[in-house]
């Protein structure tokens, strides 16, 4: 049997001082690649004036470190001002072995609006800062000639934009974070042939024990096969073919045997291997990727979220996905995996991963981890005003930039459902407007782009469809006896649902339909055990929810009071608790921003770990993780 993908072998620089040098897109991979990351030339352009300036064929006056942002100390710049267009420059050889296929160069994501040009010519425009995008370069260079890859990244310091967490202000306040501009993840090269594998779709079965998959491919010709094989450590489960000259995506159906069959969940994250190729007339491999798949299944049944027809309970944590040094960068990909762990280590058992489109990497780790995560877009930065009629002003580039997300990550396990927007805070009253008709578009879009999942519309405040799949509520009450009264309406249908702050008596969102229900944000307690020793509220820098514990015995039980109202309640399927780490002044996560721990973890977890109504009602599934 093949290895699953991150245990195979990949030509990368053999330089140990190239950051970030795993493979970038480890559910479907190819042998050869070849990593970018590095030390680039770099110019700011702050008059947004070079192309005219001739930047596309010049030499760039500054080095910065890819795919670290310029605000980063990791990249070795570390200015946090505002960036309105930045430059890149660096010249590649395209490997000699690479001849007769077709070079391909990746971003995994720049911010915010990128064009790329290679030997001055233009080779791709993206627009998005938190989705990938490629640049077929056959015809523009060739195996062993130079490629000068040139990018220009331009990132508007206001104005609507999806910028997630970005402060809009020049310094960070409050829960907004230092921006990110330009190249933030791996850049990378790899070669493919004339008709190639796109990104395929892994579609688990669970009732048939089956996995449905999507093979798009970039042309058909005559006389081609798709080829797939399922593995497991035992060797190969499942065969499957299909001419590959008929239609555009070509479709296979791997059936696990029976006595092979391991449904993925938290407690067993069992993942397949997938072996792919496409075959020519002659019977030579001319494409060839191996992906991993979980067999696994998401189902909804009145005010119940179903996995593998089971209802568990999910004690999901906000993660912001921030760290000190990289921003929205991890310095390393043991910092992706360390996340996970510490979050598991304090009880929870998934994330939501909140106000920006997590790597890839991540995902991967989440799949073999058991983590069950939540995929959502950073869609902050329409806003623009107070609260009214019609201060949101997402544009249909949302639209756009989320299906590219959830196309990226389609046949990830770990992801259980979608939520396109976040807190969308905006009066409903009887006129459209394009808060109503980009949430609705980006609902039907994500129905379309995948049956297998629910879509919770928006998280919190502004719901505008009547349909979507999930309902919930943020509540940042901190008083557990307070927060219980506000929660106990869900058995009677009327949750909390929620209100215009200045004004209890508007209405921001159609009314609740009886759809499995969770409060996705909560708790956010203020804690920062120096500050707590500190003498005088004055000297009180950071920012949290509430009134800050007295000590850390308060925090602990006013977590396990939070916690206990929602486990307590049968009809709840989970929670999410504000937040993993603190980031930068916002001091209110259960572990410090250089994740070091500031309280008692393991006090943390078994307040969570006690067993949730959710899941002993019917008989239930085991609780935790």
């Amino acid at each position: 049997m093949s290895a699953l993908p991150d245990e195979r072998a990949h030509h990368s620089p053999s330089d140990a001082s190239v950051p970030r040098p795993e493979y970038p897109r480890p559910g479907f991979v190819r042998e050869d690649w070849l990593n970018l990351n590095g030390s680039w030339q770099f110019a700011r352009d702050p008059g947004d004036s070079g192309l005219e300036r001739g930047l596309t064929h010049a030499e760039l006056p500054e080095r910065i470190t890819v795919p670290f942002c310029p605000e980063s100390e990791l990249s070795g710049i570390g200015d946090t001002d505002f960036h309105h267009a930045v430059w890149y420059r660096r010249t590649v050889r395209i490997p000699a072995e690479w001849a007769d296929r077709r070079p391909v160069l990746h971003f995994g994501a720049v911010d915010h609006d990128a064009t790329v040009w290679v030997n001055g010519t233009e080779v791709a425009r993206h627009s998005g800062g938190f989705t990938s995008f490629s640049a077929d370069l056959g015809g523009v260079v060739r195996a062993g000639e130079e490629a000068v890859v040139v990018v220009r990244a331009r990132d508007a310091g206001r104005g609507p934009q999806a910028r997630g967490k970005q402060s809009a202000e020049y310094a960070n306040h409050a829960c907004h974070y230092t921006r990110v501009t330009g190249i933030w993840q791996t850049v990378w090269l790899e070669p493919v042939a004339a008709t190639h594998l796109r990104r395929p779709r892994i579609t688990p079965d669970l009732a048939s024990g089956s996995f449905h998959l999507e093979l798009p491919l970039s042309g058909n010709r005559a006389g081609h096969r798709v080829r797939a094989r399922l593995t497991d450590a035992s060797g190969a489960l499942a065969v499957a073919s299909s001419d590959a000259h008929l239609d555009l995506a070509p479709r296979l159906v791997l059936t696990v045997p029976e006595e092979s069959r391991r449904p993925w969940s938290p407690e067993d994250p069992h993942l397949y291997g997938i072996e792919l190729e496409v075959v020519d007339g002659d019977g030579t491999v001319v494409d060839h990727a191996v992906c991993t798949a979980g067999l696994r299944s998401v189902a909804l049944d009145g005010k119940r979220l179903l996995l593998n027809g089971k209802p568990v309970f999910q004690r999901l944590v906000l993660d912001q996905g921030w760290y000190p040094d990289g921003l929205m960068t991890a310095p390393d990909d043991a910092a992706l995996v360390r996340d996970i762990e510490l979050s598991l280590a304090a009880g929870f058992n998934g994330a939501r991963l909140h106000q920006k489109v997590f790597e890839e990497r991540f995902l991967h780790h989440a799949d073999r981890l058991g983590y069950l995560v939540w995929g959502e877009f950073g869609d902050w930065g329409c806003n623009t005003g107070p609260v009214g009629p019609d201060n949101q002003r997402p544009s249909s580039g949302y639209v756009a930039q989320w299906l590219e997300a959830v196309e990226r990550d389609y046949s990830h396990p770990s992801i259980i459902g979608w939520c396109p927007l976040n807190e969308t805070r905006q009066l409903l009253h009887d006129r459209r407007t394009d808060l109503d008709d980009v949430t609705r578009a980006m609902f039907l879009a994500t129905k379309a782009a995948d049956t297998s999942r629910p879509v919770l519309d928006t998280s919190g405040y502004s719901h505008r469809v009547r349909e979507t799949d999930v309902y919930d509520s943020h509540c940042y009450e901190q008083d557990p006896e307070a927060f219980r009264r506000l929660m106990d309406g869900l058995a009677k249908d009327r949750p909390m649902v929620n209100p215009q702050d200045e004004d209890p008596g508007a209405t921001w969102s159609v009314p609740y339909a009886g759809q499995p229900y969770f409060c996705s944000e909560f708790g956010g307690i203020w804690w920062n055990p120096e500050e707590a020793e500190a003498a005088g509220e004055d000297r009180y820098v950071s920012w949290g929810y509430g009134e800050r514990p007295r000590d850390e015995e308060e925090f602990q039980r006013r977590f396990a009071g939070l916690t206990g109202v929602l486990l307590d309640d049968p009809d709840m399927f989970g929670y999410c608790y504000t937040q993993l780490t603190d980031v930068f002044q916002e001091q209110n996560g259960v572990y410090r921003f250089d994740r070091g721990e500031k309280l008692d973890v393991a006090r943390v977890r078994e307040a969570q770990l006690r067993p949730a109504a959710y899941e002993q009602r019917d008989g239930g599934a085991a609780t935790g993780s």
